[in-house]
């Protein structure tokens, strides 16, 4: 049985970071495509970073350059940096697998959410 525990999140004032950490059970092989995905209250799941087995990348424009997503295919885990956050970054962040790439309708695995809050 597939499952995603995230791990990580928490609360931080605007400006800075945290981590947050998704490990996948019950997978044969690594999936290609892990990513992380967030909802903030009255409005839809959006994209945040997604990344494939071989190590391509990809963000939503609200966050390039702020935070990096990173994988260990051996451990099936997938990781969020977060730097330099932002009140708007506020929300509950999702792991999910086997989807594509930052469209949350593709992907059917899905962890149970971490929340992550950002204060002035």
């Amino acid at each position: 049985q597939v499952q995603l525990v995230e791990s990580g999140g928490g609360s931080v004032q605007s400006g800075g970071s945290l981590r947050l950490s998704c490990v996948a059970s019950g997978y044969s092989s690594s999936p290609y495509l892990m990513g992380w995905f967030r909802q903030a209250p009255g409005k839809e799941r959006e994209g945040v970073a997604a990344m494939s087995t071989g190590g391509i990348t990809k963000y939503a424009e609200s966050v390039e350059g702020r935070f990096s997503i990173s994988r260990d295919n051996a451990k099936n885990t997938v990781y969020l940096q977060m730097n330099s956050l932002k009140l708007e970054d506020t929300a509950m962040y999702y792991c999910a697998a086997g989807g594509w790439w930052l469209t949350p309708r593709t992907y059917n695995s899905w962890g149970q959410g971490t929340q992550v809050t950002v204060s002035s």
